[in-house]
């Protein structure tokens, strides 16, 4: 096999050694999950495992009722519209915190609130469904560092 000297010499120059790619200014070429699937020709993924995006993802409301302890009516009733995303408002959340019989769900809806109001803002008094995935994943026990893909 004939080797091209100037093309192995800058692939060699271009290697990162830190991160197992090559570097091209800034730019680094890393494989996605969705390339070594192609290369392995391997079409199926596991859902509960890191960067993989689940299929039978539940609902808002579904998870919502969950994490809640509350029946498909209750939560149905209080989820709201706010732009382009569905909320819970954060009084149903409290009132619930303060009036819930099950102990366990009152401390599952708490940390909800706070991520909601708190570290993950996006409608004001509200709690939006990008924070019931997050604990959907953590109650699940998986990493939430999923990669989407855009639209």
């Amino acid at each position: 096999m004939k080797v091209d000297k100037h093309l192995f010499r800058a692939l060699a120059q271009l290697w990162n050694l830190a991160y197992s790619c090559f570097t091209f200014g800034k730019v680094d070429l890393v494989p996605t999950i969705e390339d070594y699937m192609a290369l392995l020709r391997c079409s199926k993924f596991h859902v509960d495992r890191a960067y993989s995006k689940a299929v039978n993802v539940p609902t808002f409301l579904k998870k919502l009722m969950h994490i809640t302890g509350m029946n498909e009516q209750w939560v149905a009733a209080r989820i709201k519209q706010k732009g382009d995303s569905k909320c819970i408002p954060c009084k149903s959340l409290k009132d619930l915190i303060l009036a819930h019989l099950d102990t366990k769900k009152r401390v599952d809806v708490f940390p909800l609130s706070i991520y909601g109001l708190v570290v993950f803002p996006k409608a004001l008094g509200h709690v939006d469904k990008v924070v019931t995935d997050l604990f959907d994943w953590l109650d699940k026990r998986v990493t939430p560092i999923i990669r989407y893909k855009t639209r």
